[in-house]
């Protein structure tokens, strides 16, 4: 069971330094984002995907050995967690320490990256509504061109538009 924990807190030292590289990434991507720029945030992306990629072959690692772990501990039913297994090692306090430090800086690097990734979808989501809102604009001044003039009732003559929507299927 020992050598299982030593691999367990290796893959998990792992996970935690890769997902500490991910921070920067995303970090980088906020400002790409807000600066508009989509070369570089398509090569951000790609980076990106590679991290992840890389998280989650250790994800099936971390999966196998708790897998192994529960076999060997002989626990067959119920949520089996790397905070279960921290409160089961009491009688080894270097393993259980080491987990311990592990899981609270997983769990602190993952929630800013959270947090990260999260103001990047905002500032996503306000981009697309501005693209939407251009696109409407710009469909609306083409759908109704020039000579909407009034008369003293306000009412307006020669109300009909020219029939042209955004794209032309002509070409």
């Amino acid at each position: 069971m020992a050598s299982l924990i030593d691999e367990l807190i290796s893959v998990l030292e792992e996970e935690c330094e890769v997902y500490q590289q991910l921070l920067p990434i995303a970090e980088e991507k906020t400002k790409v984002i807000v600066k508009n720029d989509l070369n570089a945030l398509q090569e951000i992306t790609s980076s990106e995907q590679m991290t992840v990629s890389r998280i989650h072959s250790l994800e099936r690692k971390r999966d196998q050995i708790m897998g192994n772990i529960r076999t060997v501990i002989n626990r067959k039913s119920g949520d089996f967690t790397l905070t279960t297994l921290i409160g089961l090692l009491e009688k080894q306090p270097s393993e259980q320490k080491a987990l311990s430090i592990i899981h609270d800086n997983l769990k602190s690097t993952i929630q800013r990256l959270v947090e990260v990734n999260n103001r990047n979808k905002s500032l996503i989501q306000q981009s697309l509504e501005m693209i939407e809102f251009n696109m409407n604009f710009i469909q609306s001044t083409r759908m109704a061109p020039g000579n909407n003039t009034y008369t003293k009732g306000a009412s307006q003559y020669e109300t009909l538009a020219s029939g042209t929507g955004m794209f032309d299927a002509r070409q």
